[in-house]
């Protein structure tokens, strides 16, 4: 890997070398990420993806589960799409789903919400000891920001296939979306799985900061000198203080 990996297109080679050594190595990945509607999750994952390998690379964005998978195991139909060697997965939106979206908007009881809090330390921790490396990033944006991306997702046709019906509920439940988020994370943030946070209210930035954090995370020993470490304004590991202090929106 070069010395000193600086900008955008030295950062996408660095993906690339990363992915190649993974492949070499039979090293697996998974990248979960999570945020608010309009978080950017999209754009964040093009921007990881551009230059991978399809045969190596798999995006995961499950639809509401059917009638069957309803009485599996939770977090049954999310364990099928778990990598092999030399594979990364990214969930755009994960078994999170349980924790945001089902609890402010009623899909699952508070009971089986519950449950989800107590479990998944223990269902992550598996996939880590497996060899898996759990990669969780939090897309943090403002009020004001998302609202501003919604309107644009109805004004774009182009956009047009981004647009859900939850959309119409994202701002007049921010403050429901604000306390389920401070409660998965305070719940769900461990020493073996960790959460990181990103505010990306700038796409470019949090773009950046994303990269950076994945080539030292995932890279080897030497990676943390080739790489420069994230913008702390930008990218930081979770803390409670975090809620508090404006780190993250309320």
């Amino acid at each position: 890997m070069a010395r000193k990996i600086d900008g955008g297109d030295a950062l996408q080679l660095g993906l690339v070398q990363l992915q190649m050594a993974m492949v070499a190595s039979g090293e697996r990945a998974v990248i979960v990420l999570e945020g608010r509607d309009a978080a950017g999750k999209d754009g964040t994952i093009k921007a990881i993806t551009e230059h991978l390998s399809v045969r190596n690379t798999r995006v995961v964005a499950l639809p509401k589960p059917s009638d069957r998978e309803r009485t599996q195991w939770y977090f049954q139909r999310y364990v099928a799409h778990l990598p092999a060697a030399g594979e990364l997965v990214i969930f755009n939106r994960s078994w999170y789903n349980r924790a945001g979206v089902e609890v402010v908007n009623g899909f699952s009881t508070p009971e089986e919400q519950a449950q989800f809090l107590k479990d998944v330390p223990g269902f992550e921790r598996m996939l880590v000891e497996s060899g898996i490396r759990l990669i969780k990033l939090w897309l943090d944006i403002s009020k004001d920001e998302q609202a501003k991306r919604l309107d644009d997702r109805r004004t774009d046709p182009l956009k047009a296939l981004k647009t859900s019906p939850l959309d119409a509920v994202a701002q007049t439940k921010w403050d429901d979306y604000t306390e389920a988020r401070d409660t998965m994370l305070a719940a769900t943030h461990t020493a073996v799985a960790p959460w990181t946070c990103v505010r990306a209210n700038g796409k470019k930035k949090a773009h950046k900061a994303v990269i950076r954090h994945l080539l030292r995370a995932l890279g080897t020993a030497e990676a943390e000198k080739d790489v420069g470490a994230p913008d702390a304004k930008v990218l930081f590991v979770y803390e409670e203080a975090a809620v508090r202090d404006g780190r993250l929106e309320r």
